[in-house]
């Protein structure tokens, strides 16, 4: 049986493993696109789209959990700027689109992964 197997492990223990994606979602909010991995891109989507979702209450709540989930300033970027853009939309505010070729040194596929306008 296959317990557990929800989410990629990324070489990493629990607590490494978090803040790594938790960084990651950084580095996206703080950007705007980011080229990375598919296993990556995959992995913070959900995650990301969950944290707009949470930013587009506009409650005091959703900051305070936002800003446990994020560090401060891509936080209050999700909070103030980008979750206003999507008020209207039902969901779907990432895109990944897949790039040519496979990086050099271990060929791993490469995707962007974005924000939609």
């Amino acid at each position: 049986m296959r317990h557990l197997s929800k989410s990629k492990k990324f070489g990493r223990i629990k607590g490494r493993r978090r803040s790594f994606i938790s960084g990651l979602i950084h580095n996206l909010v703080m950007e705007g696109k980011m080229k990375t991995t598919v296993a990556r891109a995959k992995e913070i989507k959900p995650r990301t789209e969950k944290l707009v979702t949470l930013g587009r209450r506009q409650t005091l709540a959703s900051l305070r959990i936002l800003n446990s989930r994020l560090p401060e300033k891509s936080a209050s970027k999700m909070y103030y700027e980008i979750a206003p853009r999507y008020k209207d939309k039902k969901g779907g505010y990432l895109r990944i689109v897949k790039l040519m070729g496979a990086r050099k040194r271990d060929a791993a596929f490469q995707v962007l992964i974005e924000f939609v306008k």
